[in-house]
């Protein structure tokens, strides 16, 4: 008897998430022989355990399409790291459970490090429980930092968002530097990795020389060389233009706009590193300055997404059903970049083991000395991730979405309690 798969989104959504959906979904109907419906859990793994499953085969072809140009999730996302099967047993017991009552075979979990670290450990289950299930994790994060892939999923727009957005924003302050602001402050995601702070650096052309300074997670933060920096690039360009991560520490290692509250996975809340730089600037400098945080629409900005990125985004979930009905359970759809001067890429299996939990940082070797910038060699890797365009539909001036019913199956069981 065939079986019926269960999808969901996890973590951060990017740009391009709901495209690996569409794939994915699509790719499974020309599978009817092996695979039934596909189930979307509503808000990511809490959809399994609640049992609040979105039958996707009450939307129409024309619906699932749209996915490909909407931001955001559509299914719902969450942060809810599962705990190790010995110190919460009666987690997978409920998956199980849900499992069995609607004949779920398969699962596909996307989302980036604490998901795969999620998709893991269900992928255990048919050994801990005696459940045969396959589980597929599929690569998702603007973080980029998956180990074994070659770049993730929802990366390359955020990406192109944030180079476009440094270059808009420096010709701004440019043109107002002579007798209004000296400094600009954009301050970009990244908690422990530097890779989005570093694809600021392609917004440089033949006519634009910005980013001045880049600031990383894996470069101690120096004030002194910071603010020497600062007052050399002002004297010789008439302005300078700052990009920050999120996550840039002091010598001692601590977050310099760490808070005192957490996510719901545990990890520590940044309550904003360009405040605490512009007021740096102001007390010691005495430059006019301005700050901005990208926050949220670097990684929604769907109008200005990468058409590699997307098309990443959708070889994943293609793949992730190919691998499913093969048998493969507990491994990662992941990008292998090509040799050779002109960028090609592949999609193969990794095995979960070597992904979960793992974190891939800014490499050492593509930050310049000084540490405030990143060199040629991150540039190769960088530039084709960010290359071609994907505008979605617009309808009076604003993208064109398409309202999908997002009709829950009927549940079986008892309401599930935390």
């Amino acid at each position: 008897m065939k079986k019926n798969a269960f999808y969901a989104q996890s973590g951060g959504v990017t740009s391009v998430i709901n495209a690996t959906a569409a794939a994915l979904i699509l790719e499974a109907k020309k599978h009817k022989d092996k695979i039934g419906k596909i189930y979307a859990g509503k808000n990511g793994i809490l959809g399994a355990l609640r049992e609040e499953l979105i039958d996707t085969s009450k939307e129409s072809i024309t619906a699932i399409e749209s996915l490909k140009s909407r931001a955001g999730g559509v299914f719902g996302s969450c942060r809810l790291k599962l705990k190790d099967f010995n110190e919460n047993k009666k987690e997978y017991e409920r998956l199980v459970d849900v499992f069995k009552a609607h004949n779920i075979g398969y699962f596909f979990y996307n989302g980036g490090n604490d998901s795969a670290d999620t998709a893991y450990k269900v992928s255990q289950i048919s050994n801990a429980l005696s459940y045969p299930i396959k589980c597929i994790a599929i690569p998702k994060t603007v973080d980029n930092d998956l180990a074994v892939t070659d770049c993730c999923p929802g990366f390359g727009s955020a990406a192109k968002y944030i180079a476009t957005s440094t270059l808009e924003a420096s010709l701004d302050v440019e043109s107002m530097s002579e007798t209004s602001t000296k400094v600009f402050i954009l301050e970009v995601m990244g908690r422990h990795a530097g890779w989005m702070a570093a694809s600021s650096a392609l917004a440089r052309t033949s006519r634009n020389n910005a980013p001045h300074i880049i600031l990383f997670p894996e470069v101690k933060f120096n004030q002194q060389k910071f603010l020497k920096k600062i007052k050399d690039v002002v004297k010789k360009n008439g302005y300078c233009v700052i990009v920050a991560s999120e996550g840039v520490k002091n010598s001692k290692g601590k977050f310099l706009a760490e808070s005192d509250t957490k996510d719901a996975f545990g990890h520590t809340q940044l309550g904003g590193v360009a405040p605490y730089l512009s007021s740096l600037i102001t007390k010691k400098l005495k430059l006019k300055n301005h700050w901005a945080v990208s926050d949220y629409l670097q990684r929604s900005a769907r109008h200005i997404a990468s058409r590699t990125d997307l098309l990443h985004a959708e070889a994943v979930g293609i793949h992730a059903i190919k691998y499913a009905i093969q048998g493969l359970n507990g491994v990662m759809p992941v990008i292998i970049r090509g040799e050779g001067a002109k960028y090609s890429w592949k999609i193969k299996p990794a095995p979960l083991s070597k992904i979960a939990n793992v974190e891939k940082k800014l490499p050492k070797a593509f930050i310049t000395k000084d540490g405030f910038d990143v060199n040629a060699k991150a540039i190769k890797y960088l530039q084709p991730l960010i290359l071609g365009e994907a505008y979605p539909k617009f309808y009076n001036g604003v993208p064109k979405l398409e309202q999908l019913k997002l009709i829950e199956v009927k549940k079986k069981l008892p309401e599930w309690k935390f």
